[in-house]
């Protein structure tokens, strides 16, 4: 809803846009345009300089700089006599977020968001920096005090400011000139994990001190390497980091899900944005965790997370949404943050004083800001085992956790109430990819048939609503739009998650769309010179350098995942042009890997499956055949990360695959050569793990 300033206020060009982002900013004082030629054609016209503000819907900073600076009419008034000014939605266009955050990089600047970068009306960027104050502040100088010295450096220097830019676009292109070639074996695999070693913090699980970022393909990196090597150290630091996150204040002890980060070293005080992308990857790891070690509190939290989605980011046409604000009524945490009082209103007698005691509510409140103005207010997280609370008020552990399921339900219901977060119903096709394949690999681990239901709602939903008549993507839905066209993300995110459906479903009609999305994957992003996929697609306007993005960040590169995903169809399909341009990936990117090979972990797991061994396992069988299901409830329950499986029916292909004694059997292949079949799981199972542990012999 808007305020009664807002109310008064004329809109302004973004007021007809569909991103939630932009609509936010749609009646500031400031003149913002999208980005489009309009906006650059005016720059040209009036002969000055084009500011653009890159940030997101959940952004915390961003809501800072827009209250202090871009709903400020003082501040507006000097950006609109100086600037024409843009703003952007980084999830909308990752392809600018990418381009000018590199830049930002290379100028070794403070780089985050709201990226605000100043640029000439050709598109050459010469100033770039995050968070801005409206008055000189934090030995950062203010908008009051910067825009007029950039109106008077553009009317002196326009054309050096010309070359600068031109420059910074070179040194980023360049950038993608770095060849090596350079074999990797399991050696890098070993470094990778030494360094996460050293890396680990002890205490209180994790990677390095404030802030925390759970970095979730770092433990499908350690799982795998636990697996290849049976290093019992590799799935302690994986489980402690695991346990200590679901307890903490970054997992929402009420209703489930994870927040952005920590801002501390023991995941206490979070950034309490939520994204659908740290939700797809968490869930993907817990799930495998429990395959791993059969510990049901993986199983637990996964589905928690799962819940959280179906509940809150789960659109009526099956798609999923982007995120959940950090803020409410212009407060960060507001909504998840309790005192005592609200604790017991909340609850009956009986359960205060376990919740109490259980969630560490403390009278002075935990959260910062809170003891600060001492108002009480806590974060909810769990420090005690739990068998120390049921022991503390003599009762079971059984009883304490049906006692703590009650707890959730009851504060849930009266946190309902509370003024909520904003939520970006943008829908996203990347995104999705990762939700898709969370679903997926869920379904099939725990034998959950809604969520693979999900996934395949999702994966329909965008395959008949962003997929246009001659195959290509779009980047984003939302108010019933599609815009932006795809980016290398949106195709190899979803054929990674109609990969996962397919194992998880054996439907050929999943796999053919696997194959259409990398062949425009191919054609639209791959660099036929050197190899490797661009971000963006060959006809990318001009003024923008074109990018390979190999790094593993937040989510894991478009690069890392079309390798693993490479991988696998070429093991699934014995069609070894896959595995050629796979192959061709690692070695140019070789160099980069073995500098920093704890920034590419999630690639790092597809160098795993390629050095091997992997498997392909074909079931030949009936779907309805309980001999058969069992096979493949083996299959999902054991970790078996660098194996595929296929279906076959009994009548297909029976020259190749003809089942013994009429049972359902299994063939299982490895690097071009083939094990003898067999109907019995024990055997089948026997026969992955006795490869699996010549290899690491040899």
């Amino acid at each position: 809803m808007q305020d009664k300033v807002t109310q008064k206020r004329k809109s302004n060009r973004l007021i007809h846009e569909k991103s939630p982002y932009l609509l936010q900013h749609a009646f500031n004082p400031v003149d913002w345009y999208p980005w489009d030629k309009e906006a650059f054609r005016v720059a040209k016209e009036e002969d000055k300089p084009v500011f653009v503000s890159i940030g997101y819907s959940s952004c915390h900073w961003c809501h800072v700089m827009e209250k202090e600076s871009f709903d400020d009419e003082e501040v507006a008034k000097l950006m609109n006599k100086t600037f024409i000014c843009i703003k952007v939605d980084r999830e909308e266009r990752p392809d600018l977020d990418n381009a000018y955050m590199k830049i930002c990089q290379i100028m070794g600047r403070n780089c985050g968001w709201p990226l605000n970068v100043i640029m000439t009306p050709n598109k050459n960027p010469f100033f770039i920096s995050s968070y801005i104050p409206k008055k000189n502040r934090f030995g950062i100088i203010g908008m009051i005090d910067l825009i007029p010295q950039i109106g008077k450096i553009w009317q002196s220097r326009k054309s050096e400011l010309e070359r600068l830019g031109e420059e910074l676009k070179l040194r980023v292109e360049s950038l993608n000139l770095n060849e090596s070639e350079i074999d990797l074996g399991s050696d890098i695999l070993d470094d990778a994990y030494e360094k996460l070693f050293l890396n680990f913090d002890r205490e209180n699980g994790g990677f390095g001190q404030a802030p925390k970022f759970p970095t979730p393909h770092n433990l499908l990196f350690l799982l795998r390497y636990w697996k290849r090597t049976k290093n019992k150290n590799a799935l302690m630091i994986t489980k402690k980091t695991l346990q200590a996150m679901r307890l903490g204040g970054i997992f929402d002890q009420v209703g489930f899900g994870f927040h952005r980060y920590s801002t501390d070293s023991h995941w206490l005080v979070p950034h309490f944005e939520k994204m659908l992308y740290d939700q797809a990857l968490l869930a993907l790891v817990y799930a495998e965790a429990f395959q791993a070690t059969n510990e049901r509190k993986f199983e637990i939290t996964t589905k928690e997370v799962l819940e959280y989605v179906l509940r809150e980011l789960t659109s009526p046409e099956g798609g999923f949404y982007t995120a959940e604000d950090a803020d409410s009524e212009g407060v960060e945490g507001k909504f998840y943050l309790w005192d005592k009082d609200e604790i017991r209103k909340g609850l009956p007698i009986k359960l205060q004083k376990i919740a109490l005691s259980l969630f560490n509510v403390e009278s002075k409140g935990n959260y910062p800001e809170a003891i600060q103005k001492e108002n009480g207010r806590n974060i909810l997280h769990i420090q005690k085992p739990l068998s120390e609370v049921a022991s503390e008020f003599k009762i079971s552990l059984n009883e304490l956790i049906i006692g703590l399921g009650r707890i959730q339900k009851l504060l849930f219901k009266e946190r309902k109430d509370r003024i909520h977060p904003f939520k970006d119903t943008k829908i996203l096709v990347d995104w999705n990819g990762l939700m898709i394949a969370a679903f997926s690999k869920a379904g099939r681990i725990f034998n959950e048939p809604e969520y693979l239901k999900a996934a395949i709602k999702a994966g329909d939903f965008i395959w008949s609503k962003l997929k246009r008549k001659d195959g290509l993507l779009y980047h984003r839905f939302s108010g019933e739009e599609v815009a932006v066209k795809g980016f290398l993300d949106d195709y190899v995110f979803l054929a990674w998650g109609f990969l996962e459906i397919y194992e998880a479903c054996f439907e050929s009609k999943y796999l053919t769309r696997i194959e259409e999305l990398i062949a425009i994957s191919k054609k639209e992003f791959w660099d036929k010179n050197k190899g490797g996929f661009y971000f963006t697609s060959k006809d990318i306007e001009k003024a923008l350098p074109r990018i390979k993005k190999l790094y593993d960040g937040a989510i894991p590169s478009g690069n890392s995942v079309a390798l693993l995903t490479l991988l696998r169809l070429a093991r699934l399909t014995e069609d070894q042009n896959y595995e050629i341009l796979a192959k061709q990936m690692l070695k140019i990117f070789s160099q980069e890997i073995r500098t920093a090979p704890l920034a590419h972990t999630f690639l790092l797991s597809g160098l795993d499956f390629k050095i091997g061994p992997s498997f392909r396992v074909t079931l030949v069988g009936n779907p309805k055949d309980n001999n058969l299901k069992k096979m493949v409830k083996a299959l999902n329950t054991n970790y078996l990360p660098n194996t595929i499986v296929e279906l076959k029916l009994p009548n297909e292909n029976k020259k190749k695959y003809k089942m013994l004694n009429d049972k359902a059997t299994a063939f299982i292949c490895s690097d071009k050569s083939c094990k003898p079949p067999t109907d019995r799981i024990d055997k089948m199972l026997k026969l992955l793990e006795s490869e699996r542990n010549k290899k690491s012999i040899n």
